[in-house]
């Protein structure tokens, strides 16, 4: 199945975009299934998303009551006495998505899951490392890493593996897999927290070790006051299970994401720009739509007759309505429906 990607004019225009494809993939969806399961990002992209989303299910357009929801990622690390206060700090994903979009549903979802990254306290989880390297594999280059626990391993990293790694995978498999997975991506090319040169084939659910450039961003970013006040650690869904979503919707907005995006569209499927593994998922026939902003896309336009010979649909929607994107989304030639 070809990629389709959709360039808008700015945030404001991606994110209504968006909103229309994702509207329109879960209303098909709930017309030949009791519930359907979203899988959801957090980071600047999608906020306007989730704004539209939730109006959406508040008018009834859409049932709140028969979606469930699994996130991407959340830190370990995070300031707290206890995991009840790690997950309620500001900066946590869970604080991300109540602030976001579940506490703006009327009607709320049947269940909201995000990774269980706050059970961990960082300290305790380092002293553990340094006690047992033979318990874990560092899988990744010097960048991030993912800490791949084995399966004979004991005490903490036994209890991370099987409570809150394997038992998230379980409970995503449990309820039918994800039917469409918002994502964002990252200055490098990374999915969630699955960071630049992790292996594709690492365990669906991963511990990451951060990258130095994720840490950085985020105090720059204003999330953090500081390097050693920034959670060093993550839970993330890996990019092979993240693409085993029926339908994948990436936002990406901005000049820091104009490399990665088309680097990930261009090159070759590589574990450095994890997000190029959307080539191999349409190519398998995965449902992969990018929505991009201008500034994100300036190197994808300058690409157009390339990504047109690998069989793509790049539609230009910048000075245009979006209204058009319902025709094509269900159009049986999409190449016929390039603009611009």
């Amino acid at each position: 199945m070809p990629l389709t990607i959709y360039i808008t004019k700015d945030f404001d225009q991606m994110s209504q975009v968006a909103a229309q494809v994702a509207e329109l993939k879960i209303r098909h969806m709930q017309t030949n299934a009791k519930t359907i399961n979203l899988g959801l990002a957090t980071g600047n992209s999608p906020t306007g998303l989730y704004k539209h989303l939730a109006k959406a299910f508040n008018s009834k357009r859409l049932d709140a009551e028969r979606v469930r929801s699994f996130n991407l990622d959340e830190y370990v690390g995070l300031p707290g006495e206890n995991a009840q206060q790690r997950a309620l700090h500001s900066k946590s994903y869970s604080y991300f998505m109540i602030s976001e979009l579940f506490g703006l549903l009327q009607q709320k979802f049947i269940e909201t899951y995000v990774p269980y990254g706050s059970l961990i306290e960082q300290a305790q989880l380092e002293k553990e490392l340094i006690a047992h390297p033979e318990y874990y594999t560092m899988r990744g280059n010097s960048r991030g890493q993912a800490i791949e626990i084995n399966t004979d391993a004991a005490g903490l990293l036994r209890e991370i593996k099987q409570n809150v790694l394997d038992a998230y995978v379980r409970t995503i498999e449990e309820a039918g897999g994800i039917d469409l997975q918002v994502i964002g991506v990252g200055g490098l090319g990374h999915v969630a927290f699955h960071e630049s040169g992790i292996p594709f084939d690492s365990s669906p659910v991963i511990l990451v070790k951060l990258d130095d450039d994720t840490i950085k961003n985020a105090v720059t970013d204003g999330s953090f006051a500081s390097e050693s006040a920034s959670p060093h650690y993550a839970i993330s869904m890996s990019t092979e299970f993240v693409f085993k979503a029926k339908t994948v919707l990436l936002l990406a907005n901005g000049p820091r994401k104009t490399s990665p995006i088309a680097r990930s569209l261009l090159d070759s499927v590589t574990c450095d720009v994890p997000l190029s593994y959307s080539q191999q998922y349409a190519a398998a026939g995965g449902e992969m739509i990018y929505v991009l902003d201008e500034p994100a896309a300036l190197e994808v336009l300058m690409a157009r007759d390339a990504l047109l010979d690998k069989g793509h649909t790049l539609v230009d929607l910048r000075d245009k309505s979006y209204a058009k994107v319902e025709q094509i989304m269900f159009s049986r030639n999409p190449q016929t429906c390039i603009l611009g």
